[in-house]
C-alpha cells in the first residue's frame, strides 16, 4: 500500500503544478509572459504555441514585446492576440508587437480574485477526488481480504493527512495570488 500512496501523492503534486500554471496565466497588473501561454498561432497550417514562434520579453513592468523569428507570422500573431481573451489590443510596428497592460480597475481586481478562488476550489476538489479514489481502492482490497481492517484505517488516515497537507498548500498559493491581485 505504501507504493500506492506514492502514486496518489504524485497525482496531488501534479494538481498543485497545474494550479501554479493556471494562476501564472492570470495577469496581475504586471506584464507576465505566462499570460500568453494559452495563445496559439496558425503557423504553416498548424496551431503552434506563441512562445515557439516568437521571442517574448518584458521591457518594462507594464508591457510585453513579442518579436517573431519569422517575419511572415507577424500578422498571425497579432490576430491570435486580438481573438484571445486577453482584452488587450496589440500594437504592431512591422517588426515587433507590443502589448501594454493597463492598471487593473477595482472591479476587474475583484473579478480576478474570484477567478483565483474558483481555480483554487477546483484544485481542492481534484485533490479530494484523488483521496476518494485511493480510499475506494483500499476498501475494495479490504473486501477481497487483501488488507486487514487496521491496514485500511491506517491507509485512510494517511490519505486524509496527505489531503489536508495539499489542501493547505493550495490555500496558501491562492491566498498569495489573491493578495498580489489586491495590492496591484
Amino acid at each position: 500500500m505504501k507504493a500506492d500512496l506514492k502514486t496518489y501523492e504524485h497525482k496531488m503534486t501534479k494538481t498543485i503544478e497545474v494550479l501554479g500554471k493556471e494562476l501564472a496565466a492570470i495577469r496581475a497588473g504586471r506584464a507576465n509572459p505566462a499570460v500568453l501561454d494559452k495563445i496559439t498561432v496558425e503557423y504553416y497550417g498548424a496551431p503552434t504555441p506563441l512562445n515557439q514562434v516568437a521571442a517574448i520579453s518584458s521591457p518594462d513592468p507594464r508591457s510585453l514585446a513579442i518579436q517573431p523569428w519569422d517575419g511572415s507570422v507577424l500578422r498571425a500573431v497579432e490576430k491570435a492576440i486580438q481573438t484571445s481573451d486577453l482584452g488587450i489590443n496589440p500594437q504592431n510596428d512591422g517588426k515587433v508587437i507590443r502589448l501594454t497592460f493597463p492598471p487593473l480597475t477595482e472591479e476587474r481586481r475583484k473579478e480576478l480574485i474570484k477567478q483565483v478562488s474558483k481555480i483554487g476550489e477546483d484544485s481542492k476538489v481534484a485533490v479530494r477526488n484523488v483521496r476518494r479514489e485511493a480510499i475506494d481502492k483500499c476498501k475494495a482490497a479490504h473486501k477481497k481480504s487483501e488488507m486487514t481492517e487496521d491496514e485500511l484505517h491506517e491507509a485512510e488516515d494517511q490519505m486524509q493527512k496527505m489531503t489536508d497537507k495539499f489542501v493547505k498548500e493550495i490555500d496558501g498559493i491562492v491566498a498569495k495570488k489573491s493578495k498580489e491581485l489586491a495590492e496591484v
